[in-house]
């Protein structure tokens, strides 16, 4: 523990995973478990007072996050690297902090970031798969056709008042989303969608990627997407897809801390579905063949 009485401090940013499935979001919560408590009580033990962190943004119940960046202010006598290792070392195995680094004591991680991208992952193989179920939305149903849902995205590029896709319990006051890519690629039975803005609202990809769906089905048309929330329609927009399949990707900076291999890309994509390889000089008995 850290005697921190009337020592200098220095600003340091995190780069920070979760498995979003055990949280009931990013933000503290009387009574409930969430990511920013886990992290400031463990920051409380090390320093030995209350510790607050501030994040790039605040994902659901549910959410994961495989680049999320936070940022406190720590005694300067701690080099700013270690304190991955630091909160490593006593934090639960569903919470991980990639990397540290020294910023600017005006850095802010939140007003610094200039966007956030998130991925949906579906699951369309009728088969389950252990090593994928908390990570996707298994959905196989029926057949989801790429091409459609990506031309029901390409119209969102730009600033657009977003109101269909803004949950009603958000605090914010307008409903303006400036989208800077918006994406939707099938590798084999996984669709993955990625959608990068200035900011996103309260709920938002899990609304738009439950719309996406009836796209990709067939029962709504790339242009009826597009007309209902260009003219604000709420009403039919009444299914969110499930949150487990949803992860912040990564916030990006005018000047980012980090290289780009701890941040950039850091939630593997799925490559299930390619051919299988050939295998030779393997024996097998007849009944393994």
């Amino acid at each position: 523990m850290l005697s921190t009485v009337s020592l200098p401090t220095q600003r340091v940013a995190l780069v920070v995973q979760y498995l979003g499935t055990h949280f009931h979001g990013w933000q503290r919560q009387l009574h409930q478990r969430t990511v920013q408590e886990e992290i400031e009580t463990v920051l409380g033990e090390v320093l030995n007072r209350p510790v607050v962190i501030h994040a790039a943004g605040r994902t659901d119940a549910g959410v994961h996050a495989a680049a999320q960046v936070v940022h406190f202010d720590a005694p300067l006598r701690v080099p700013p690297h270690r304190w991955a290792d630091i909160l490593n070392s006593r934090l639960s195995k569903d919470v991980l902090v990639r990397a540290s680094a020294s910023v600017k004591s005006n850095w802010h991680a939140r007003f610094s970031a200039i966007w956030r991208r998130y991925r949906y992952t579906i699951y369309t193989d009728p088969t389950p798969n252990i090593f994928v179920q908390s990570l996707s939305w298994h959905y196989y149903y029926t057949p989801l056709e790429e091409s459609l849902m990506q031309a029901a995205l390409t119209p969102l590029l730009g600033r657009h008042h977003l109101t269909s896709f803004h949950r009603t319990r958000s605090g914010r006051s307008h409903s303006w989303v400036d989208v800077q890519a918006a994406d939707c690629v099938r590798q084999g039975p996984f669709v993955c969608i990625e959608v990068q803005a200035n900011g996103f609202l309260y709920g938002m990809m899990r609304l738009l990627v439950g719309l996406l769906v009836q796209v990709g089905r067939g029962v709504r048309s790339p242009e009826s997407f597009t007309q209902l929330w260009q003219e604000g329609g709420r009403d039919e927009v009444k299914y969110a897809a499930p949150a487990h399949g949803l992860c912040l990707l990564r916030v990006g900076y005018p000047e980012c801390p980090f290289p780009p291999e701890i941040w950039y890309d850091a939630q593997p994509k799925f490559l299930f579905g390619s051919p299988l390889p050939v295998f030779r000089n393997v024996v097998c008995s007849p009944e393994q063949q």
